[in-house]
């Protein structure tokens, strides 16, 4: 069964309240799949991307038991665990939950690293609905016999590709091992890799499996472009972009990824030096500072945000209508995620790729991962042809001739969005 609108999904009154007030009328593709079967009880295996509305797909059928089922959470204890694997990540899904809950009577928190434990703690003395952590934290505070997991109805796996990617693997087993077997789990991933399905059947019990985007497909209202540069080119190149954004008028926010965490640091002050202002997030960058630089991405006051991959995951922000990759990601699917900080919630959006001569076996892993050639832009003041040349050469030399002629057909297609500096949204 599937819902065409909000309306007609059976969910509690204070829910649809809320929904009407947010104007939320068409639920999407992996919410009209996924909210019947959880109403429903049932275990889901959901592989969509970020920015499919997938938190609500969760969020709103956990609110709807709570409602319906309101039973005090004991000591120390939580009724529903969501696993984030950043950060940011736990505050937008916390975000989401206070949003959607807003005349539900529950309580939640977050435990996440880089912070103080002590407010976390306080807040699970009493117990809560609601529990959104990353798994390093929370084991921590377990282990300390602050957190007390036996009494979980509901558990969110969210994002697991990322999960993996940063080595939580042995972490995420442990939690599960604390949690009891009667429980309704939830699995959300933005691909299905097999270590990814074996982990899924491990968890999930007879699970329903619902797939929104295919794996690892690139959002198709994303105009996507791809530079040929040498590497001492790129700072000037990006500088282009960002002042032909800023000509256009478009009050669009800029995010540019950075493979490592130094040269996110040196990239920021440079561009800020240069009339950009901009921030750097990563890693090593405390929680407040990481919030902070949030807070003011999101209020335009550095309309540029300099970020690693283990960062930006969580960046979840509508007004994003430029992504450039000034270091390829040495994971192809990376790509498919940097990429996806904009065209959020149905608008447009611009990918930009810088590529060197050193990053051309990455582009090749790219390409081939998202079944597609990323479209040249060969008119900026930068362009390499030799480099352009070396990536046809070796793409032609690995390409069956079916495959080269569907390539052909997806570069002409494609061809129409390539667009001037001047024309940067």
């Amino acid at each position: 069964m599937t819902a065409t609108t909000f309306a007609a999904l059976p969910l509690a009154a204070p829910l649809q309240r809320v929904l009407q007030e947010l104007q939320y009328t068409t639920p999407s593709p992996i919410q009209q799949q996924a909210i019947p079967i959880l109403l429903e009880g049932r275990d889901l295996l959901g592989c969509a991307q970020t920015g499919t509305g997938k938190t609500a797909s969760f969020a709103l059928p956990i609110l709807h038991s709570l409602q319906k089922n309101p039973t005090k959470a004991k000591t120390r204890s939580c009724r529903a665990l969501v696993l984030a694997p950043t950060r940011e990540l736990a505050l937008q899904v916390g975000k989401s939950f206070a949003t959607y809950g807003k005349y539900v009577p529950f309580r939640h928190t977050l435990i996440y690293g880089g912070v103080g434990q002590n407010p976390q703690v306080q807040a699970m003395q009493r117990g809560v609905d609601v529990l959104v952590a990353c798994p390093g934290r929370l084991l921590d505070l377990v282990n300390q016999g602050h957190v007390d997991l036996s009494q979980v109805e509901f558990f969110v796996l969210d994002e697991v590709d990322r999960m993996l990617d940063m080595g939580f693997l042995r972490d995420v087993k442990r939690i599960v091992a604390l949690l009891p077997a009667k429980r309704q789990s939830l699995f959300f991933s933005a691909t299905l890799a097999p270590n990814i399905v074996e982990l899924a059947h491990s968890i999930l019990l007879d699970p329903t499996h619902v797939s929104i985007t295919p794996e690892t497909t690139t959002a198709e209202k994303i105009d996507q472009q791809l530079c040929f540069v040498n590497k001492e080119s790129k700072r000037p190149l990006l500088e282009e972009l960002l002042r032909s954004q800023a000509q256009a008028h478009t009050q669009k926010l800029t995010i540019v990824f950075s493979r490592t965490k130094h040269g996110a640091n040196k990239l920021a002050k440079n561009l800020t030096a240069a009339g950009f202002p901009a921030d750097a997030i990563h890693g090593n960058k405390s929680q407040a500072q990481r919030e902070k630089a949030l807070d003011r991405f999101k209020k335009g006051l550095t309309p540029v945000l300099v970020a690693t991959d283990v960062a930006a995951r969580g960046v979840d922000v509508k007004e994003v209508g430029l992504v450039i990759n000034y270091d390829l990601p040495n994971e192809p699917e990376a790509y498919v995620h940097r990429i996806g900080r904009t065209a959020r919630a149905g608008a447009d959006g611009r990918a930009v790729s810088f590529c060197s001569e050193e990053e051309l076996e990455y582009l090749r892993d790219i390409e081939k991962t998202i079944r597609m050639p990323i479209p040249a832009w060969t008119t900026h003041s930068w362009h390499e042809e030799s480099i352009a040349s070396r990536h046809q050469r070796g793409a032609s030399s690995q390409t069956p001739h079916s495959q080269k002629t569907t390539q052909g057909n997806q570069r002409n297609r494609h061809s129409r969005h390539r667009r001037s500096p001047q024309a940067g949204r």
